[in-house]
């Protein structure tokens, strides 16, 4: 079996889609399916329409011998994926990770909502027809993937035919974590992600200054970075807020093994990769309590909920998980017990069941 991936960003990029398609480009193959890469970085450079143009002829090329085209988003690269399929009478599967309509909605059309309130609330016409692309595009799929429960029971309700969707959990390479133990340095917040509105990096600067004596590691990039800068001079506390920009995840692990807590103070996640690697690093995680987290996070076992942006609880969980070790190994023990069940075998074998 031949599959072409068609992703909108891939290593060296930092976000899930690029860690998910380089797992399946790495994965796959073990399992007698072989894997092609058609990254939309390739051609972001280019003028709008004409990238996407240029995307669908690179994509009729690299697929012609493929027997699925698998898309890691709906639009950017699921829409020229399901013409490609369309021309090439070949299967189109698509992993859905987050709502495109809502996101670009929030970042260039002003809309504020909940990604929850949003599918049930009509918008400007821009929106609409954001909308109504992504819906035909999963509804034009053979399979829809999702990566949580919670996002599986908001994408079945785009569809004619729920029964096509299903959920197959992300799953990390736990091989690459390090077991040897890294001697962490108190007083470390860490956090990454996209530098995007909902994951929520405005209120972690804000609590340093209450922090006072810790230091918070940002790692990513995105819209934001010049904002989130700007936030940390004029509140004072830029001399220990690090933006550490693209890092390799070695790198990132590395550093989040050195730390202290690692915080995710995110208003959406289809499913976190970034928490479940902190869970295998041996670093405690304080997360939010929205979409599919509840389904990793035990709260006051193998991680701490919050609300979104509750700045006081960032503080006081933050100084409770440094100060009481007792309750910080407890936490860390079985957040390693939990990571476990997100191996890469799992989701590999459970992907392949799908294709076959």
């Amino acid at each position: 079996m031949k599959i072409t991936l068609t992703t909108g960003i891939y290593p060296p990029d930092i976000g899930g889609p690029a860690t998910y398609s380089k797992l399946l480009f790495d994965e796959l193959p073990k399992r007698g399916i072989e894997v092609s890469v058609l990254s939309f970085g390739e051609i972001r450079h280019l003028p709008k329409i004409v990238r996407h143009l240029v995307f669908l002829i690179k994509l009729l090329k690299l697929a012609r011998s493929s027997d699925i085209i698998f898309a890691q988003d709906t639009v950017s690269v699921g829409l020229p994926s399901l013409f490609a399929s369309r021309i090439l009478n070949k299967k189109f599967f698509i992993r859905v990770p987050g709502d495109y309509a809502w996101e670009q909605s929030v970042q260039r059309y002003g809309v504020k909502d909940s990604i929850d309130d949003f599918q049930l609330k009509k918008y400007s016409w821009k929106v609409e027809t954001l909308r109504k692309i992504q819906k035909n595009v999963v509804n034009g799929a053979h399979k829809v993937i999702t990566p949580s429960m919670y996002f599986k029971h908001l994408v079945s309700k785009w569809v004619n035919n729920p029964e096509k969707v299903s959920c197959i959990y992300n799953g990390i390479d736990l091989s690459i974590i390090p077991q040897t133990s890294i001697e962490y340095q108190p007083k470390t917040i860490i956090s990454s992600g996209r530098l995007v509105s909902w994951k929520g990096f405005s209120a972690l600067i804000v609590a340093m200054q209450s922090l006072s004596d810790w230091k918070l590691f940002i790692a990513g990039d995105g819209p934001m970075r010049g904002e989130l800068e700007k936030t940390s001079t004029e509140l004072g506390v830029n001399d220990r807020v690090f933006f550490l920009g693209r890092i390799k995840q070695d790198e990132l692990i590395k550093k989040m093994q050195a730390c202290d807590v690692f915080v995710l103070n995110t208003r959406f996640e289809s499913f976190s990769f970034q928490v479940v690697e902190a869970m295998a690093c041996g670093i405690p995680v304080v997360t939010t309590n929205i979409g599919n987290l509840k389904e990793i996070i035990d709260d006051g076992k193998n991680g701490i909920l919050i609300k979104p942006d509750d700045i006081d609880a960032i503080v006081s969980v933050c100084k409770k998980l440094s100060s009481d070790i007792s309750f910080r190994k407890s936490i860390v023990l079985s957040a390693g017990e939990k990571s476990s069940l997100f191996s890469i075998q799992r989701t590999m074998d459970s992907l392949v069941d799908i294709m076959l």
